[in-house]
């Protein structure tokens, strides 16, 4: 599941993995790792660093189960390398985008200001993605 944060990436694996699947999600990982709201995105710094080594040692884990359930990997923009990974895995690459406008409004609410400059970083790179590929698709 790729897209920028407050798309909704976890509210659609919620409502389609099934139980038994292997869901890696870092808010909820970094929300187990703590006390306080079971629902925030907002974790200090050690938190978060704690969080993303665990992410990281549980995708690895995940996707060598991946032959005998369904993972649902959530990784807002993951490089070039870290997909042609995901693909030796058959990885199905589902990305959720509502769009900009509902996404920035949602970080404004719901998220740190963090979350909204990952989500403009995440609407530059796809416009930058989207023009390589238009230059890309012109030229031939």
């Amino acid at each position: 599941m790729i897209g920028p944060p407050a798309a909704g990436k976890t509210t659609y694996v919620l409502a389609h993995a099934r139980p038994g699947d292997v869901i890696v999600d870092y808010d909820r990982i970094a929300n187990a790792l703590t006390c306080g709201d079971a629902d925030s995105h907002r974790h200090p710094e050690p938190v978060q660093r704690v969080a993303h080594r665990a992410r990281t040692a549980a995708i690895r884990e995940a996707l060598k189960q991946s032959t005998r359930t369904d993972v649902w990997i959530i990784h807002t923009q993951p490089q070039p390398d870290t997909l042609a990974e995901y693909a030796t895995y058959r990885a199905k690459v589902i990305t959720i985008d509502p769009g900009r406008d509902v996404v920035l409004t949602r970080c404004d609410e719901q998220r740190s200001r963090g979350a909204r400059a990952a989500a403009e970083r995440w609407y530059s790179t796809q416009r930058d993605a989207d023009q390589v590929a238009a230059t890309a698709s012109r030229a031939w």
